[in-house]
């Protein structure tokens, strides 16, 4: 991307702002995880978020995963994203959130996105994976356990990592302003 997606701007404030408002009213704590120049960018976090930095993020998003889990007070069960899906929707939450799955996945359309919801027995196992491990072989290995739950919302899609795709996604929200007005 050549920026920090966290502080992209996105609505009437970033990608971790807009993010945090959407998930507040379902998750606490909100938790970003933060890697490369992790102290100076935690720094800038909205209020309502608790940071933690993740040492190991070189070796990829597992550990970031991992940070995040480690620095929870206690986990029950933990809904989990990547700061470049900034418009994912609350009704996707709450309907993720109504499941009792171990794992619940967003899927519209057959395809899979994000968030996703874990339980404590998911976590641990997250927590237990070495650090170049994938995110994916955790979830692969319980796919019998995981509930797919059929949502509307396109942005459990979105997956901005450069330009274009962010300039895409600055004229969808747009579109949507115009329809709405």
């Amino acid at each position: 991307m050549g920026r920090v997606k966290a502080y992209l701007p996105f609505r009437n404030g970033t990608f971790l702002s807009v993010l945090a408002d959407t998930f507040s009213p379902f998750c606490h704590p909100v938790l970003a995880v933060f890697g490369y120049d992790g102290e100076n960018l935690a720094s800038q976090a909205p209020a309502q978020v608790l940071t933690t930095i993740n040492t190991d993020y070189q070796f990829g998003m597992l550990t970031s995963l991992q940070a995040g889990l480690r620095a929870l007070p206690t986990i029950d069960r933990v809904l989990f994203t990547l700061v470049d899906h900034p418009a994912v929707s609350p009704e996707t939450l709450h309907a993720l959130l109504a499941s009792d799955a171990a794992i619940a996945i967003p899927r519209v359309n057959g395809k899979r996105g994000h968030p996703v919801l874990i339980n404590a027995e998911i976590a641990r196992q997250f927590l237990q994976e070495p650090i170049f491990a994938k995110v994916r072989d955790t979830i692969d290995r319980n796919a019998a356990l995981i509930r797919y739950i059929d949502v509307e919302d396109t942005s459990i899609h979105d997956d901005i990592d450069d330009p274009a795709l962010y300039q895409a996604l600055l004229a969808r929200e747009a579109a949507l302003r115009e329809v709405q007005q």
